[in-house]
């Protein structure tokens, strides 16, 4: 107040922040962007699973005739099954080591151009990882099922 030459009838025209305050702020700040972070990534996850199934239900589509060849020749409704959920998996497992690999290089660009410390933790690569083969697996399996439930004498019609 005496520096700011206030009289004491006056109200205070400042306002006092203490560490506190400015911690509450940053958590409630940071707490909405990963709010948001979480929610962009979700529905990003979701269209490129869709965008997977779509792809798997295609190469089932094209590939009818050799389902119901491996068939004809006494490949079990498992082995074919597990063809097209390894395919999706591995499909989705790129995709996610491609994004590992953008986003540790784009936080070595940001480390080495600012001043601002960047980390890529080992639990965040395994998980998202993790998170993209669980992606190929849910949106993989529709298509996989599809395909061992075809009809080896349809199959075999189908041109």
């Amino acid at each position: 107040r005496i520096r700011r030459h206030l009289p004491s009838n006056k109200q205070n025209n400042f306002v006092v922040f203490t560490d506190d305050a400015f911690l509450t702020l940053y958590q409630t700040v940071t707490g909405g962007i990963v709010a948001l972070m979480t929610l962009i990534s979700s529905i990003a996850l979701i269209v490129g699973g869709i965008g997977v199934m779509n792809i798997m239900l295609v190469a089932v589509t094209e590939r009818t005739r050799e389902i119901g060849i491996r068939k004809a020749l006494g490949a079990p409704r498992r082995a074919i099954l597990a063809q097209f959920l390894v395919e999706s998996v591995m499909l989705t497992a790129l995709g996610g080591v491609l994004g590992v690999l953008l986003g540790a290089g784009i936080s070595l660009l940001v480390h080495s151009v600012t001043p601002l410390p960047t980390y890529v933790s080992l639990w965040s690569v395994v998980t998202g990882l993790l998170f993209s083969a669980a992606i190929g697996i849910f949106f993989g399996l529709y298509p996989a099922m599809r395909a061992s439930r075809l009809d080896p004498v349809d199959s075999l019609r189908y041109e």
